[in-house]
């Protein structure tokens, strides 16, 4: 039996929603698969809603995140850095919205229902445009209002548009609008 981790839950939370098609699982359905009791998920998560919010931002740092591919230089202007961050950014979410888009709904229903773990999900995000542009913002405040000028992009609810053929064109056009106000 494999040692039971907060990564192997949450794994095993994601395979289950994947085959069952329902963005929550029970902690039973989890502990039945895990081979474990109700009662043992509890040494992990203090209750569900911490092992969802871990669920969902563990998708979207490997979905998103961590699909971000771009040169961070220290010769690079931060200006064009942010730009080009925030359209892989923009990329990562169309990708994992095409590749899989039930699985893409799945593990937005829980955060569309839930704002503050959106914010939690999007707080390494934050960290990577303070660190950018070079804020030291401890709230991120000043990150957070670039990524919320950018939602048409990143926010499920527009993603019928993200295939638009305009799509870079539109990006484009927030970003002259921001930019000259970082």
């Amino acid at each position: 039996m494999a040692k039971i981790t907060q990564e192997l839950i949450i794994e095993t939370a994601e395979a289950l929603m994947e085959r069952t098609e329902k963005s929550e699982v029970t902690l039973s359905q989890i502990a039945d698969e895990l081979g474990i009791t109700h009662a043992a998920l509890y040494k992990h998560f203090k209750n569900k809603q911490e092992l969802w919010a871990a669920v969902s931002k563990s998708w979207f740092n490997r979905m998103i995140s961590e699909q971000i591919q771009i040169e961070m230089t220290n010769s690079a202007n931060p200006k064009e850095l942010l730009h080009d961050w925030l359209w892989a950014f923009a990329n990562a979410k169309k990708r994992a919205y095409n590749e899989n888009p039930k699985m893409f709904a799945l593990n937005t229903q829980y955060v569309d229902s839930n704002p503050l773990v959106l914010r939690d999900v999007l707080w390494d995000s934050y960290q990577i445009i303070d660190g950018i542009m070079d804020y030291h913002d401890p709230r991120f405040a000043r990150a957070e209002a670039i990524l919320s000028a950018f939602a048409v992009f990143s926010l499920p609810s527009f993603k019928d548009s993200w295939n638009f053929p305009d799509y870079q064109d539109r990006f484009e056009r927030i970003w002259r609008l921001i930019k000259q106000g970082l």
